[in-house]
C-alpha cells in the first residue's frame, strides 16, 4: 500500500474528481483543509491552502500544487477511459503515447497535479 500526498487549491473541488473520474472512495474529509481518499492500495491525501503540510517552509518557500510529480493509475482499455474523462471535462497534458511496455497520457487534477494513465501493452 502506499500513501501521496497532492496539495491542492481546492479540497472539495479535488475530492468531486478523484471520486467522480477516477474511482476514488472518501475515507474522510476535514473541512476544506484535508481529505483522504483511497483506490485500491492507494491513499490519496489532498492537503488545502490551510493544511498543517501547507505551511511555509523555513527558508519562506510555500507548497503548491501542480508540478510533473505523478503516480501512476493503471487502466485498461485506454482510449474509451480517455474518451470518458474528455466527455467530463478532465484536462489532459499531452496526447497518448506508446512505447514498448504500453501506452499512456497525463491528465491533471483541479489544481493542476498530474495523474499517468498507463495501460499496459497486450491488454
Amino acid at each position: 500500500m502506499a500513501t501521496v500526498r497532492y496539495f491542492v487549491g481546492d479540497v472539495g473541488a479535488s475530492v468531486s474528481f478523484y471520486t467522480t473520474h477516477l474511482g476514488f472512495a472518501l475515507r474522510q474529509q476535514f473541512g476544506p483543509n484535508m481529505a483522504i481518499l483511497d483506490r485500491g492500495d492507494l491513499t490519496l491525501w489532498l492537503a488545502g491552502r490551510q493544511a498543517s503540510a501547507s505551511r511555509p517552509m523555513p527558508d519562506g518557500s510555500v507548497p503548491e500544487p501542480g508540478g510533473w510529480n505523478r503516480f501512476v493509475l493503471e487502466v485498461t482499455n485506454l482510449p474509451a477511459f480517455v474518451k470518458a474523462l474528455q466527455d467530463g471535462g478532465v484536462s489532459f497534458r499531452n496526447t497518448m503515447v506508446e512505447g514498448p511496455g504500453g501506452r499512456q497520457i497525463l491528465c491533471m487534477d483541479p489544481s493542476g497535479n498530474v495523474i499517468e494513465l498507463f495501460e499496459a501493452a497486450g491488454n
